[in-house]
Protein backbone atom coordinates (compact mmCIF):
# COMPACT_ATOMS: atom_id res chain seq x y z
CA UNK A 1 0.00 0.00 0.00
CA UNK A 2 1.20 3.60 -0.97
CA UNK A 3 -0.32 6.69 -1.20
CA UNK A 4 2.40 9.40 -0.88
CA UNK A 5 5.06 9.93 -3.28
CA UNK A 6 8.82 7.99 -2.91
CA UNK A 7 9.06 6.11 -0.14
CA UNK A 8 7.78 7.39 2.50
CA UNK A 9 5.05 4.73 3.55
CA UNK A 10 7.27 2.18 2.24
CA UNK A 11 6.84 -0.31 4.86
CA UNK A 12 7.53 -3.72 4.17
CA UNK A 13 7.36 -7.32 6.16
CA UNK A 14 7.97 -10.47 5.38
CA UNK A 15 5.39 -12.75 6.20
CA UNK A 16 7.72 -15.72 7.25
CA UNK A 17 8.81 -13.75 10.17
CA UNK A 18 5.23 -13.22 11.42
CA UNK A 19 4.37 -16.42 13.71
CA UNK A 20 1.74 -18.75 12.76
CA UNK A 21 -1.73 -17.98 13.73
CA UNK A 22 -0.73 -14.48 15.27
CA UNK A 23 -2.07 -11.25 13.71
CA UNK A 24 0.64 -8.08 13.47
CA UNK A 25 0.16 -4.32 12.85
CA UNK A 26 2.70 -2.86 10.88
CA UNK A 27 2.89 1.76 11.51
CA UNK A 28 2.74 2.47 7.67
CA UNK A 29 4.33 6.36 8.18
CA UNK A 30 5.88 9.09 10.56
CA UNK A 31 8.26 8.68 13.13
CA UNK A 32 6.89 5.12 14.22
CA UNK A 33 7.20 3.89 10.59
CA UNK A 34 7.91 0.00 10.66
CA UNK A 35 7.57 -0.35 14.49
CA UNK A 36 4.86 -3.67 14.89
CA UNK A 37 2.28 -4.65 17.22
CA UNK A 38 2.11 -8.85 17.89
CA UNK A 39 -1.83 -9.48 18.61
CA UNK A 40 -0.88 -12.19 20.78
CA UNK A 41 -3.34 -11.55 23.73
CA UNK A 42 -7.12 -11.86 23.60
CA UNK A 43 -8.36 -8.72 24.29
CA UNK A 44 -5.84 -5.63 23.03
CA UNK A 45 -6.61 -2.41 23.79
CA UNK A 46 -5.52 0.24 21.83
CA UNK A 47 -5.33 4.19 22.87
CA UNK A 48 -2.84 7.14 24.53
CA UNK A 49 -2.90 5.34 28.20
CA UNK A 50 0.16 4.10 29.04
CA UNK A 51 -1.31 0.79 30.35
CA UNK A 52 -2.67 0.55 27.03
CA UNK A 53 -1.35 -2.93 25.14
CA UNK A 54 -0.57 -0.54 22.38
CA UNK A 55 -0.01 3.14 23.38
CA UNK A 56 -0.24 5.51 20.81
CA UNK A 57 0.97 8.83 22.65
CA UNK A 58 -0.65 11.99 20.66
CA UNK A 59 -3.63 14.03 21.31
CA UNK A 60 -5.85 12.60 18.13
CA UNK A 61 -5.92 9.41 20.12
CA UNK A 62 -8.48 8.62 22.82
CA UNK A 63 -7.01 7.47 25.95
CA UNK A 64 -9.26 4.18 25.50
CA UNK A 65 -9.77 4.44 22.14
CA UNK A 66 -10.37 0.87 20.96
CA UNK A 67 -10.09 -2.76 21.66
CA UNK A 68 -9.26 -5.80 19.39
CA UNK A 69 -10.67 -9.29 20.41
CA UNK A 70 -8.84 -12.29 19.26
CA UNK A 71 -11.09 -14.91 18.92
CA UNK A 72 -10.90 -18.32 16.87
CA UNK A 73 -8.57 -16.24 14.27
CA UNK A 74 -10.76 -13.42 13.99
CA UNK A 75 -9.55 -9.93 14.87
CA UNK A 76 -12.59 -7.45 15.74
CA UNK A 77 -12.15 -4.40 16.73
CA UNK A 78 -14.37 -2.05 18.35
CA UNK A 79 -13.92 1.39 19.12
CA UNK A 80 -14.56 2.62 22.79
CA UNK A 81 -16.40 5.90 22.12
CA UNK A 82 -13.25 7.69 20.96
CA UNK A 83 -13.53 11.66 20.00
CA UNK A 84 -11.90 11.31 16.47
CA UNK A 85 -12.98 8.24 15.20
CA UNK A 86 -11.90 4.00 14.26
CA UNK A 87 -11.15 3.50 10.61
CA UNK A 88 -10.79 -0.01 8.95
CA UNK A 89 -9.58 1.41 4.85
CA UNK A 90 -10.66 4.62 5.74
CA UNK A 91 -14.39 3.67 6.74
CA UNK A 92 -15.46 4.58 10.29
CA UNK A 93 -16.94 1.84 12.22
CA UNK A 94 -17.76 1.26 15.67
CA UNK A 95 -17.55 -2.50 15.06
CA UNK A 96 -15.36 -4.31 12.30
CA UNK A 97 -13.18 -6.88 11.72
CA UNK A 98 -9.89 -6.53 10.14
CA UNK A 99 -8.86 -8.76 7.24
CA UNK A 100 -5.26 -9.44 5.87
CA UNK A 101 -4.03 -5.98 4.37
CA UNK A 102 -6.53 -3.57 5.80
CA UNK A 103 -5.28 -0.50 6.77
CA UNK A 104 -6.29 0.50 10.60
CA UNK A 105 -6.26 3.98 11.24
CA UNK A 106 -6.45 5.46 14.81
CA UNK A 107 -5.87 9.15 14.89
CA UNK A 108 -3.09 10.06 13.11
CA UNK A 109 -1.56 6.18 13.57
CA UNK A 110 -2.62 4.51 10.19
CA UNK A 111 -1.18 1.15 10.36
CA UNK A 112 -1.89 -2.12 7.84
CA UNK A 113 -2.81 -5.20 9.58
CA UNK A 114 -1.02 -8.99 8.55
CA UNK A 115 -2.30 -12.05 9.34
CA UNK A 116 0.25 -14.67 10.29
CA UNK A 117 -2.13 -17.42 8.58
CA UNK A 118 -2.27 -16.43 5.04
Amino acid sequence: MQDAFGDEDNVQIDLAQIPEGTGVLVVRSGDRSGERFMLRSRNVDLGRHPDSAICLDDVTVSRRHAVIEVDGGEYRIQDMGSLNGTYINQNRIETGTLRHGDELQIGKYRMVFFDGRQ
